[in-house]
């Protein structure tokens, strides 16, 4: 299906707004379409169960703040926004990683399993959503909920990260400074 009406490098926000295509709002949920993609590509890699079960809750968060982004906060259509609730339940998740998880006292390399390596590309892309919501909340009101959540996001994909490598018998690579 095509329609023709982006081919001027415009778009339309939820609702009937006409924005350029790179206007900071369609920035910013393009970043966390992008983020819902290479969290699809480690659940395409893994057969495991409680990891499939988190990161399809993950993606469901993310389809509403996607949609959250692309409505106007005074918008008169009704849309799901992301809520304290959601940003709570990121933190519930990330502390029961933690407990399963040794303390960090460095620095670490990303890598390890394909899995831990890749939730570390979504941790990255999650800190880029980040900071176009950051950027488009300066030139628009916005969800003001959105910066928090995808805070704890991405403390949530890197902590996933560790205990997908931990679960894999990956040790952690400590990043070393260079002397001199």
């Amino acid at each position: 299906m095509y329609t023709r009406r982006g081919d001027g490098g415009e778009t339309s926000l939820y609702g009937s707004r006409r924005v350029r295509k790179d206007d900071p709002r369609v920035e910013a949920y393009g970043t966390i379409d992008e983020l819902n993609s290479v969290l699809g590509v480690v659940l395409a890699g893994t057969k495991r169960r409680e990891l499939r079960a988190s990161l399809t809750e993950v993606q469901g968060m993310l389809f509403i703040a996607g949609g959250d982004a692309a409505t106007e906060l005074a918008s008169a259509q009704p849309v799901p926004r992301i809520a304290a609730a959601d940003t709570r339940r990121v933190e519930e998740m990330t502390d029961s990683l933690l407990a399963k998880l040794p303390p960090l006292r460095n620095f670490i390399l990303p890598g390890g399993s394909a899995s831990g390596a890749t939730l570390q590309l979504a941790r990255a892309v999650c800190r880029r959503a980040e900071r176009r919501l950051v950027t488009a909340a300066q030139a628009e009101e916005m969800n003001p909920e959105l910066l928090p959540f995808f805070n704890r996001l991405s403390s949530y994909l890197f902590n996933l990260s560790r205990w997908q490598n931990q679960r894999a018998g990956k040790k952690e690579e400590v990043w070393r400074p260079r002397k001199g």
